[in-house]
């Protein structure tokens, strides 16, 4: 299995670039006028105060508290790190409420409270909880996290959750619930263990026995032993509630026969003879962190018809909180729900189970490069599923009516799970997508350019985010010192530099560029230079000689000039269908541009070519195409000689007779909004256009450049297609991460 891997520099540096931290505060309204700042401010905001002093309940329509929850710690238990205090533990806070607007698109604000006191813990939360819809308690130790919880609850009208303690309960539960399906196995008859009795534990076996969990069936187990009637070590009030009269001392008598194994303790506390005693069938969910209690391999081992499940991404049926607290607060937010309660969090692992059992999307699948059925191996949906954001918040929403505790109940069930898939941001997925595939392809990624420090960087970040073996040309000597002065010393022994002056098969490419060349006014001289000293041409030549599997390259050089070179050794100009898709990710949305690489002047058939890739493009991205050619004349108006081939594109594809939407020419406002387009009811697109085939490569240039500049979309691309082998070609500004994307794109062979 592989680990992602990064030095502590490339950890900083991710936290410190574009700018210190992970999140910022964006205005929703206009703020450029007077008037605007008269609406936001004084006097206008004098309106909606009077009104919430007279009656409470509107805050949530007038501010931000709906969707607003507030993620809070004294990073006294920060991961598995201990006690590193309030303000170390901010990294991961912030972190947290990133995740929570990423999966969920609920806004979040970290709090670090400097106090290990529980009592100034809960006065402070009391005294903020006005301004939040929800309370996400994070990384606080037991027992203090039990106390703290505990009060907060009763004290706050809003949900007060410890996602250490009941997020892993529920994805535990979910995954728990299919798992003795597939057992063949009911909760109330089952013998659990449970070692590790913390938070998370604690939280497991009251779930489950919430769920129907017998308490005589139900041994928990310390670094004491088991937690048996009479013991008076190591002992406080929570483990006490799952105190059973038993004979059992140790982990190891009480694993005998046990058909269930919960840990959330230390690796290795589970071995294989413990393995080989439990009962038929066994369900053994090692979630300790970094490292399980015992991994799969070695579970399976022994028990072949074992069902495993690890907190780890890099092994089957992850225990991923993710899964849960984001949905779990979504869903309690749009009731403007009092507390998130059990009935809730049942019905949100419910929610998680049932989704595991239904056939998986193909984009999913896509995703992660194979197919995932129902069973063993996938007992738990995955956390980049694009159905969780409609599917377990109704779930868990609905549990919260039927509790009495949603203080807005929803009426129309069925509209609101269709504004939570608006709620859904496609690009993180899209972009997900493109990296597990490129992790599954595996590829050998060369990396042309190894005299640029941003190539190195890419290279190396490549190779160790398990995507493949990173290829780099240029020579030793100048790439190891690169490297080192970056703090990456230690990547120099990871990654492979290929040098022309001594690689063994430069005859062979010369030949190979000679053959390609002879009648095209180059000799042998020619050749030689460019095999040997153009590392584009050199790379070019790696790739199609099978010496690696992608290529990278463009960082350097401009995109034309590139072009030309690697012409020299694959078809890669608009005579031969080469075209260049370019994606904008913008406020949730994602629009193709083609072509801006190849094509300078395209006429109608050229066009016809260029929406076609795009479309093909479009759905290696997981999205239906929708095409629309675009111009400064909408369905004939005004009347111009310059956008009559944008008129006959549709024709020819109309000839074509292909299989996805496309309609022409209008203008890019008509393209991309619905009630424009409502007033040409004769438009053939079904909504909105995701491909925009432009008139020319400098409109297409103008366009993503404007929208990267003013409006501040994040570009892909132009990612290259048509050409026989996978080769991408950057912009001459890229960053790193961009230069990542485009070996990614190469890597999961979309152009």
């Amino acid at each position: 299995m592989r680990k992602n891997r990064f030095t502590p520099e490339e950890a900083l540096t991710f936290h410190m670039e574009p700018m210190p931290g992970k999140l910022e505060v964006q205005a929703t309204v206009p703020m450029t006028t007077q008037r605007d700042l008269s609406l936001a401010y004084s006097p206008g905001v004098a309106v909606p105060c009077e009104r919430i002093a007279a009656d409470p309940e509107l805050a949530y329509d007038y501010t931000t508290k709906g969707n607003l929850v507030a993620v809070i710690s004294n990073g006294t238990a920060v991961l598995g790190l201990g006690n590193l205090g309030a303000l170390g533990s901010k990294p991961v806070m912030e972190g947290k409420a990133v995740l929570f607007k990423r999966f969920a698109d609920v806004n979040s604000i970290d709090i670090e409270l400097d106090t290990e006191d529980p009592d100034a813990f809960c006065q402070a939360v009391k005294l903020m909880a006005p301004t939040f819809g929800g309370i996400n308690l994070e990384d606080i130790k037991a027992p203090e996290c039990f106390i703290i919880e505990q009060r907060l609850k009763e004290e706050c009208d809003i949900p007060v959750f410890h996602d250490d303690q009941h997020g892993t309960a529920v994805i535990c539960a979910a995954g728990l619930i299919n798992a003795l399906h597939l057992s063949g196995k009911k909760i109330e008859d089952v013998k659990i263990v449970l070692n590790g009795a913390g938070a998370a534990g604690i939280a497991c076996i009251e779930l489950l026995k919430s769920m129907g969990a017998r308490h005589e069936n139900c041994i928990v187990c310390d670094t004491k032993g088991v937690i048996y009637q009479g013991r008076t070590e190591g002992m406080n009030q929570w483990k006490s509630a799952h105190a059973v009269k038993t004979d059992l001392r140790t982990l190891e008598e009480a694993m005998k026969g046990a058909d269930v194994f919960l840990g959330v303790s230390a690796k290795g506390a589970v071995t294989q003879e413990m393995v080989v005693s439990m009962a038929d069938k066994p369900v053994i969910f090692a979630m300790a962190n970094p490292d399980p209690e015992i991994t799969p391999e070695e579970a399976q081992e022994v028990r072949p018809d074992a069902i495993v499940a690890t907190g780890r991404s890099d092994y089957p049926n992850q225990v991923n909180n993710v899964l849960g607290f984001p949905y779990l607060f979504r869903g309690a937010l749009d009731v403007h729900a009092r507390a998130i309660n059990d009935e809730m969090k049942i019905a949100c692992a419910d929610a998680l189970a049932a989704l595991a059992r239904e056939d998986v999307p193909d984009e999913v699948a896509m995703a992660y490069g194979r197919k995932l059925t129902f069973g063993r191996d996938y007992i738990i949906p995955t956390p980049f599923d694009p159905r969780l954001i409609h599917r377990i918040p109704p779930a868990v929403a609905k549990a919260g009516m039927d509790t009495g505790v949603a203080r807005r109940p929803i009426i129309d069930m069925e509209r609101y799970e269709l504004s939570l898939k608006a709620r859904m941001d496609p690009t993180a997925s899209i972009l997900q997508g493109i990296y597990t595939r490129a992790r599954a392809a595996q590829s050998r990624m060369i990396f042309a350019e190894g005299d640029d420090v941003r190539v190195l960087r890419a290279a190396v970040s490549y190779q160790r985010s398990g995507f493949g073996k990173a290829l780099v040309v240029g020579r030793e000597a100048d790439v190891k010192a690169k490297l080192e002065a970056e703090g990456l010393a230690d990547a120099v022994r990871e990654i492979e530099v290929v040098n022309a002056a001594n690689t063994t098969h430069l005859e062979t490419y010369k030949a190979f560029l000679y053959e390609r060349l002879q009648r095209k006014g180059y000799d042998m001289q020619d050749v030689h230079r460019l095999a040997a000293r153009d590392r584009h041409v050199f790379s070019a030549l790696m790739l199609a000689h099978g010496h690696g599997d992608g290529l990278v390259t463009g960082a350097t050089r401009k995109s034309g000039h590139i072009l030309d070179l690697i012409n020299h050794v694959f078809d890669a100009r608009a005579e031969h269908g080469a075209v260049g898709i370019t994606a904008l990710l913008h406020k949730g949305r994602i629009v193709l541009v083609a072509d801006t690489l190849v094509h300078e002047w395209p006429d109608e058939t050229d066009l016809a070519n260029i929406a076609e890739r795009g479309a093909e493009v479009a759905r290696g991205l997981g999205l239906e195409p929708r095409v629309a050619f675009v111009s400064f004349s909408t369905f004939g108006y005004p009347v111009s000689e310059r956008a009559e081939k944008m008129h006959r594109a549709p024709a020819v594809l109309d000839e074509r007779g292909v299989d996805f939407e496309y309609e022409g020419e209008m203008t890019v406002d008509v393209a991309l909004n619905a009630d424009a387009m409502a007033h040409y009811p004769f438009c053939r697109l079904s909504g909105p256009a995701n491909v925009l085939v432009v008139p020319a490569r400098h409109s297409a240039s103008i366009s993503v450049k404007l929208m990267q500049e003013m409006g501040g979309a994040t570009v892909i691309g132009p990612i290259l297609t048509g050409v026989k082998s996978p080769i991408q070609v950057c912009s001459i500004g890229s960053k790193v991460n961009d230069i990542l994307n485009m070996a990614a794109i190469a890597a999961s062979k979309m152009g």
